[in-house]
């Protein structure tokens, strides 16, 4: 064999596609189209999701109310004549609720509206239960309005305002023991005579919780103020705790067989399921120290165990991607292990510690698995005092509340939950922004 013999055949082109580069691009091809596909399912169902807790929740932020003008009768509410506030207190939600049911018929006559041969009950069952509350609340509050002519706001019932919502028809009403068309008839009337409006509805963010015979008067405000104080225990503990066991671990601690099991623990600890904390938090917290079920203190112990592993795991990280030359040059010059550690390595590290521990909160904060296992699900009315003594005091917490609701009867709590998911999405869009912020305005390459 010549060397002529070897070199006969033409060599082949670099330019020139033949069969095998192009199976190999037809393979990318297919690669990129089916991440494109998974990337394009994945919005379409985040899309899907956003509209229906939007479409169904929005609807919480607005409600029903009935305006009219309320005689407080001196007669009633103050047959003393003195005005004492003790005297006034005795005056029960029925003699208030009777001022309301005259008032409301007087009105409806002065506004010529036929009431369909409803009796004084129905008319009065277009408002919601909550009202004579409301307006004893306001007389103790200001007993200078009794003997005057007041104008009085309240929500009207569920039903009704379903009805302006789109959620009740008079259809679905001739099947419905709680309203009548013959009450809607009523309601459309009243809304046409600018006695009934849909408002904006703050007090959904700001009241407590209600029984189910009132859930137009429910609110997020206790589930709120306890979410607030766990999300502040969690905070106080987490992070200094979190931080002290990483710089331990990455810059103190002996690489051996101990520290090895140790963070083997902490990366399972990591990934274990909520509800297995609520196990523990129920048989330490509650069984073995005494602390009170309920309790914002025992909730931000629970989410402060979740929470660690997550903020321990993200601060290793941080601290490991400070360039050892930093240690090495701030040992140089005559530094301390410590020095080095707290004077250079950590606040370079700081970035990613912060951004660790707020993703840490955003995911104690949509947890309710652990809090319902130490009875977080009770219903709770009253609003839990200021720190220390709110700590200790019966509380409930977001995503608890959304729980609560969609296991109710009333199809306006569904409106309601979906409404308190809206909260909860913001709160933690919020918190992941702030995340983002941090990293990109503090984080530094090398």
């Amino acid at each position: 064999m010549t060397d002529a013999s070897l070199h006969s055949a033409a060599p082949k082109s670099l330019t020139a596609i033949d069969s095998r580069t192009r199976r190999r691009k037809a393979a990318e091809t297919r690669f990129r189209l089916l991440g494109l596909g998974a990337v394009s399912l994945g919005l379409v169902a985040l899309v899907f999701l956003l509209i229906s807790i939007l479409g169904n929740g929005l609807g919480a932020f607005k409600q029903t109310r009935v305006e009219f003008p309320v005689f407080l009768d001196a007669a009633v509410l103050d047959k003393s004549g003195t005005g004492d506030p003790a005297a006034l207190k005795k005056i029960t939600t029925i003699a208030y609720g009777k001022l309301i049911q005259k008032a409301l018929e007087a009105e409806l006559t002065a506004k010529g509206i036929d009431t369909l041969g409803l009796s004084s009950k129905d008319i009065l069952g277009l408002m919601s239960k909550e009202a004579p509350a409301e307006l004893r609340d306001r007389v103790l509050a200001d007993p200078a309005l009794i003997g005057q002519t007041v104008p009085f706001s309240s929500f009207a019932t569920s039903r009704v305002d379903g009805f302006f919502k789109g959620r009740v028809t008079l259809e679905t009403a001739a099947r419905d023991a709680n309203i009548s068309p013959e009450q809607l008839k009523v309601a459309q009337a009243m809304k046409d005579a600018g006695m009934i409006a849909t408002k904006l509805n703050l007090a959904f963010l700001t009241a407590s919780d209600s029984s189910e015979l009132r859930p137009e008067a429910a609110g997020l405000g206790v589930a709120a103020l306890g979410s607030a104080y766990m999300m502040l225990i969690v905070l106080v503990l987490s992070l200094p705790i979190g931080v002290a066991t990483s710089i331990y671990l990455e810059e103190m601690a002996p690489k051996n067989k101990w520290t090895d099991m140790i963070e083997v623990n902490i990366a399972n600890l990591a990934a274990v399921p909520s509800i297995v904390y609520g196990i523990l938090a129920l048989a330490l917290f509650i069984n073995f120290m005494g602390l009170p079920q309920s309790a914002s203190i025992v909730g931000g112990l629970v989410l402060t165990l979740m929470t660690l592993p997550t903020i321990i795991i993200a601060t290793r990280a941080a601290l490991k991607a400070v360039p050892p030359s930093i240690r090495d040059a701030a040992l140089g010059v005559g530094a301390s292990k410590m020095q080095s550690i707290f004077h250079h390595v950590l606040p370079l590290a700081m970035p990613g510690i912060l951004t660790g521990t707020i993703l840490g909160l955003a995911r104690a904060l949509g947890e309710s698995a652990p809090l319902l296992l130490i009875g977080m699900v009770a219903f709770v009315k009253d609003f839990p005092a200021a720190p220390p003594e709110g700590l200790l005091q019966p509380a409930t917490a977001l995503p608890v509340q959304v729980y609560q609701w969609t296991q109710r009867s009333d199809p306006a709590f569904v409106e309601r939950a979906s409404g308190a998911i809206i909260v909860l999405l913001v709160f933690l869009l919020i918190m992941n922004a702030v995340a983002i912020i941090l990293r990109r305005r503090f984080e530094r390459r090398w």
